[in-house]
């Protein structure tokens, strides 16, 4: 089993610190061990979740990878590279579908789960589902375990009021709000790089599937 090395942690906190195109250039090297490094943990990570959700089965590691370069073409933040390893399983913007996603990085590590910045049409057949059929969502999002690890949904560029199309009464009101459908679990260091990692954050991931599920009904 693959598992992240307390080096690749290193390299992520020293590119914290030397945020610039010449001190990477030198530690090119460095980058690549990593880069390498989260690849074949990611394809192992992949293939322990395709155990509970097999379209997983159809990524590799390497295609899941962001790249670390920022387009800093609108961002008035000019460090040319991200702080971060980061790896959409099936999730990223403007997605049709709810997935999942990882993102190392020193002391603000975190896994995620479920639709974000969808496309308006895309945001209207959710706040639909959760409207028409309110309890099962809140069985989902209320079950013990779910709730232990994720206990409330992003709040984010949330509405003040409900959306048109909806009763102002609706008793789903503050998640038809919702901008995005999206839970987060904060994770430590040593739980990255822990040598049972892959299996133990699939077990995180695994209770989002119903969620998932769920966003995804209307597209199926």
């Amino acid at each position: 089993m693959n598992s992240i090395k307390p080096e690749t942690l290193k390299f992520l906190t020293d590119l914290a610190l030397n945020n610039n195109r010449e001190w990477f250039n030198e530690n090119k090297a460095v980058y690549t061990e990593s880069q390498e490094n989260v690849i074949a943990f990611l394809d192992s990570l992949i293939k322990e979740m395709s155990g509970f959700d097999e379209e997983l089965g159809k990524i590799d590691g390497k295609k899941s990878l962001f790249r670390i370069y920022r387009d800093t073409r609108f961002s008035k933040d000019k460090s040319p590279y991200k702080t971060n390893f980061g790896a959409s399983l099936g999730m990223g913007k403007g997605s049709q579908k709810g997935g999942y996603y990882l993102h190392m990085e020193p002391g603000k590590s975190f896994l995620a789960g479920g639709i974000y910045m969808p496309e308006s049409s895309v945001l209207k057949e959710v706040r639909k589902e959760i409207s028409l059929y309110g309890d099962d969502f809140l069985k989902i999002i209320n079950n013990k375990e779910f709730k232990k690890h994720f206990p409330e949904l992003d709040q984010d560029d949330k509405l003040k009021k409900v959306p048109q199309g909806f009763e102002k009464e609706d008793p789903m009101g503050e998640y038809l709000k919702l901008k995005n459908f999206i839970v987060v679990y904060s994770l430590k260091d040593e739980e990255i790089l822990d040598k049972n990692a892959a299996k133990n954050l699939t077990k995180v991931f695994k209770l989002m599937k119903p969620f998932n599920d769920f966003l995804n009904t209307p597209f199926q």
